[in-house]
């Protein structure tokens, strides 16, 4: 049997904040190469800390973050912009398109941002990607909500990263653009072995998961593999009496 890769780990992972709250509490998990994780719990249980803390946007107290090999709480902070900018892709509820722009454009950005001349021919693989060829020279207006994201997952994309991150990326879409935007990310893992991490509140968003990992109150509390809409739903209302 084929021996799975990590792509990310977190090693006893807490995150206290000023005021007093801990956000994680001692959290161990791993994410394999091309499988699709969602990220589910009730408000205040620590998702998007455990993914602001795992893309190397926010620095955990103690413990350990490792994205594609390297100690991401070891890096200074150019060695850490540095990997998060090729290795770590982001895709956040609202898209962040510059409306001026194309939708190359927009995908090209990061290159651009990194010094590097974009290549016309990596930028139209990741529109493709994303089913968007034929919209490269659309700006945002001209574009749908659900094009708009998927311009925004092809600009995540477009440095080829180890992994894709994704805070609530169809919370902004309704529910026929939601299910397009998350085949997409579905695709994007069983056809190119994209690793996904994608935090959600929507039990039929999770179910396009490989597995769904529950949080409550900054910790762990399980996890479901092959997750249907109604295995996950049922885990949630029972989360915080089991956790």
């Amino acid at each position: 049997m084929e021996r799975l890769h990590t792509t990310v780990e977190l090693a006893s992972v807490t995150k206290h904040y000023s005021h007093g709250v801990t956000a994680l509490d001692n959290v161990t998990i791993g994410f394999h190469h091309g499988t699709f994780t969602a990220v589910m719990g009730p408000s205040g249980s620590g998702k998007s800390t455990l993914l602001q803390c795992a893309a190397g946007l926010d620095k955990p107290t103690s413990g350990h973050v490792v994205v594609d090999g390297r100690d991401l709480t070891r890096l200074s902070e150019r060695k850490l912009t540095l990997l998060r900018r090729d290795r770590i892709g982001f895709v956040f509820q609202s898209f962040n398109l510059l409306p001026s722009l194309t939708a190359a454009q927009n995908v090209a950005l990061p290159l651009r941002l990194a010094g590097r001349l974009p290549d016309p021919e990596l930028v139209e693989q990741s529109l493709a990607s994303v089913g968007l060829a034929d919209r490269a020279a659309h700006r945002p207006a001209e574009l749908s909500g659900g094009q708009q994201q998927r311009v925004a997952i092809a600009r995540a994309l477009v440095t080829r990263p180890a992994v894709l991150f994704g805070d609530e990326p169809t919370g902004a879409l309704d529910t026929n653009t939601s299910r397009d935007v998350l085949r997409l990310l579905r695709s994007l893992v069983d056809k190119q072995a994209q690793t996904v991490v994608m935090v959600t509140h929507d039990p039929a968003a999770a179910a396009y998961a490989d597995r769904v990992l529950f949080l409550a109150d900054g910790r762990v509390c399980g996890e479901l593999a092959d997750p249907t809409p109604e295995a996950v739903a049922s885990r949630m209302l029972t989360l915080e009496e089991s956790c």
